[in-house]
Order: structure tokens, then sequence, then C-alpha cells
């Protein structure tokens, strides 16, 4: 895991979250996952350390991991559960547009519960009369 920073942009080789240098001449930075808070370059690197933490799978269970997880997110003013929940929902928001750019307009995932129907009838008993 490593973000590659440059006087401009923060970039990750795990993740496509990014982080940005807003205003030429000014020390303001926008995390692409949190785009309505202006921060400094110190909360920009540790909201993409956060954010390459949340997205290694084997980092769920590691309360060490989880820890520095909490660090980060604390930097930023957030709990790193408001984390989670932000990057999912740029992940959900990034597969479908992509499903929607490959002509596909059915949401990702199973498709719509239909109730069965009988191919069949129940017919009465055959009564004699």
């Amino acid at each position: 895991m490593t973000v590659h920073t440059t006087e401009w942009t923060m970039t990750s080789d795990i993740t496509p979250e990014s982080a940005y240098r807003d205003i030429e001449g000014t020390d303001i930075w926008r995390l692409s996952w949190l785009p309505n808070r202006s921060l400094t370059r110190a909360q920009a690197q540790a909201g993409m350390e956060l954010d390459e933490l949340l997205s290694d799978p084997h980092g769920v269970h590691d309360r060490m991991i989880q820890a520095r997880a909490d660090t980060y997110a604390d930097q930023l003013g957030i709990l790193r559960e408001h984390a989670v929940i932000l990057l999912a929902k740029r992940m959900a928001a990034r597969l479908s547009h992509d499903q929607r750019a490959k002509g596909d307009t059915a949401p990702p995932g199973p498709g719509p519960r239909t109730r069965r129907l009988r191919t069949h009838s129940i017919e009465p008993p055959f009564v004699h009369g």
C-alpha cells in the first residue's frame, strides 16, 4: 500500500480515490470521497491512508489496523464507521456508473424477486350427479 504524493495530488496504488490541492497558492486540499470538506495536506494524507486501510479486506479483524484507521478518521473529524459508509457509497456509485456506461441498465446483484406463477390450475373434484 502506497500513497503517491505530488505538490498537487495524492493517489493510491490500491484504491481509485484521490486527494487534490484545491486552489493555487493555498494549502486547501480535498478528498474525492469527502469533497465538501476543506482539509490540510496532513488531513488529506490521513484520508488517503484511511481509505487504503479500509480497502484492505485483511484488516477487517486486525485490531491494530482498526486502531490506526480510528486515528486517521479522528484527524478528519469523523468516525471510522462513517468513512466506511462514505467509501462504500462511492464504490456503489462507481459500479452503477460502470454498468450504465456498458449499456446494462440493471443494477448490480441479483435481479428482482418475482412470484412464480403456477403453470397449472387446480380443479375441483369431479362430482357425479
